[in-house]
C-alpha cells in the first residue's frame, strides 16, 4: 500500500509523456508541414505574378534581349532558391534559370496543362517526370494585349519544406523534453511535501490503532498536511488524557469500593456471631445501610464513566448538615477503629452546621480522608476531625499522627 498514490502519479506522468510524444510525431509534424507548404506557395505565387507581369512581357514585345531576361531570371532563381521556367501553351520551355539541384529542363513538357493547378494554386510532385525529386510548382500567366502568351513556372524543392518541418519538430521535441524534465520537479515536490508527511501520518494512524496514543506525528509544515498532523496530535493527546483519567478513576473507585465492603462484611459477621448485642443491632444496620448507599453511588459513577471526558462536570449542590455527615461517616469506621484501638475525636463548630455543596462528593472526600488516616495511623492512637467557621465558610480538617505523605507524592 505504501507509495501507491505516488506510483499513480508516475503512471499518469508517463501516460502524459507518451501521449504528448505521439501527438508531436503525428499531428504536430503534419500541421507544421501543411503550414510551411501553404506559406511557401503564397510566396511563390506572389513572385511568379511579379515575374510574369513585370519581366516576361518584355520577352514577347522584344523590348529587352534574351540574355538580359536570362540574367534577371537567374537573379530571381537565386533569390528564391527555385527553378524558373518560361513555357508556351503547349509546354515548350522557352527560357529557364535554375539552381544546382535542377537538371536541364526538357525541350517540351509532355502533357502540360495549366488547368492542373487552378484548383489548389500549386502542384506537388515531379512535374510530369521533369524532376528526380518532388517539387512545389506554381504558375502565373503572361498576358500581352489581353491575350495569354505563356506561363511562368516556379519549381521549389519540397525537400526544403521537409527539412524546415524536421527542424521545427526537432526543436519541439527538445522543448518538450526540457518541459518534461522540469515537470519532474512537481513529482519531487509531491514526494517531499505530500507523500512523506502522509507516510508519517499513516504510521501514526497505525500506532494509534495499536493503542500507542502517546505517539506524536513529526510534521510541522504550515499547510493543510501540517494542520492535519497537528489535529491528529491534539486528538491523540486528548484521547490519551481521557484514557489516563479513566484508568485513574477506576483505580480510585476500586479503592472506594474496598472500604465499605470491608465495613459491611465486618458488621454482618459481628451480627451473625452475636458480637453485637440485639439492642445495638439497629445502630449497626443503619451503618450497613449507609455503606450500601455509598456503594450504590459508586456504581452510578461507574455507569456514567463514559461522560467523564466532558470538561467541567456539574455538581449537584444542595443544603445539608455537614456535622451530621461527619458523625455518620465516623460511625461507619467503628469496627476498624476497635480492631486498631484508634479513637476518632469530633470537634464540631456547632450542633448543626448547614453548607451548600454536593453531598455525594463531600461524603466521598471525607470518607477517603478518614479511611487513609485510619489505615496509616499506629495502633492506640487518635484521629481528630474538626469543623471551624471562617469567613462565612466551614473549614473541615482531618488530623492523624501517622506516617504522613511524602513531598514527592503530594501532587
Amino acid at each position: 500500500m505504501r507509495g501507491r498514490i505516488f506510483i499513480k502519479f508516475i503512471i499518469v506522468y508517463l501516460i502524459f509523456a507518451f501521449v504528448s510524444i505521439f501527438t508531436i510525431s503525428g499531428m504536430t509534424a503534419e500541421l507544421t508541414n501543411d503550414t510551411l507548404t501553404r506559406r511557401k506557395v503564397d510566396d511563390l505565387n506572389r513572385e511568379a505574378t511579379i515575374v510574369a507581369s513585370d519581366y516576361m512581357t518584355a520577352y514577347y514585345d522584344q523590348s529587352v534581349t534574351t540574355y538580359t531576361l536570362k540574367r534577371q531570371l537567374s537573379s530571381f532563381s537565386s533569390y528564391l532558391g527555385a527553378s524558373i521556367w518560361l513555357v508556351s501553351f503547349d509546354g515548350t520551355v522557352l527560357l529557364y534559370a535554375g539552381e544546382d539541384y535542377t537538371s536541364t529542363p526538357p525541350v517540351k513538357v509532355n502533357g502540360f496543362d495549366p488547368a492542373d493547378m487552378n484548383g489548389s494554386g500549386y502542384s506537388l510532385g515531379n512535374f510530369y517526370n521533369s524532376f528526380a525529386q518532388d517539387v512545389i510548382t506554381v504558375s502565373a500567366p503572361i498576358t500581352v494585349g489581353f491575350q495569354t502568351k505563356g506561363y511562368v513556372l516556379i519549381h521549389y524543392p519540397y525537400s526544403q519544406i521537409i527539412s524546415a518541418q524536421k527542424e521545427i519538430t526537432r526543436v519541439t521535441y527538445l522543448t518538450f523534453t526540457i518541459i518534461m524534465i522540469l515537470s519532474l520537479s512537481i513529482l519531487i515536490a509531491y514526494m517531499i511535501f505530500v507523500q512523506r508527511p502522509l507516510r508519517k501520518i499513516l504510521t501514526a494512524a497505525k500506532e494509534y490503532a495499536a493503542g500507542n496514543l502517546s505517539y506524536e506525528i513529526p510534521v510541522r509544515s504550515n499547510d493543510e498536511i501540517g494542520y492535519l498532523a497537528a489535529s491528529l496530535n491534539y486528538m491523540s493527546s486528548q484521547l490519551n488524557e481521557i484514557e489516563d483519567y479513566q484508568k485513574q478513576f477506576i483505580a480510585n473507585v476500586s479503592h472506594d469500593f474496598r472500604s465499605p465492603l470491608t465495613s459491611i462484611k465486618g458488621y454482618v459477621e459481628a451480627i451473625a456471631d452475636g458480637t453485637i448485642p440485639p439492642e445495638n443491632m439497629e445502630k449497626y444496620l443503619k451503618i450497613i445501610l449507609f455503606e450500601t448507599d455509598r456503594l450504590t453511588d459508586l456504581t452510578k459513577d461507574l455507569l456514567t464513566l463514559s461522560d467523564f471526558d466532558i470538561k467541567g462536570i456539574c455538581l449537584k449542590t444542595e443544603d445539608f448538615d455537614i456535622n451530621e455527615m461527619i458523625k455518620t461517616i465516623a460511625a461507619s469506621f467503628e469496627g476498624t477503629c476497635v480492631k486498631k484501638r484508634i479513637e476518632i475525636r469530633l470537634i464540631l463548630a456547632d450542633y448543626k452546621t448547614f453548607v451548600k455543596a454536593d453531598p455525594g462528593k463531600i461524603q466521598q472526600v471525607l470518607y477517603n480522608l478518614l479511611d487513609n488516616a485510619i489505615k496509616f495511623s499506629d495502633n492506640d492512637s487518635a484521629i481528630t476531625v474538626e469543623t471551624t467557621l471562617s469567613g462565612g465558610k466551614i473549614m473541615v480538617s482531618v488530623k492523624d499522627r501517622g506516617i504522613g505523605i511524602s513531598k514527592a507524592s503530594l501532587p
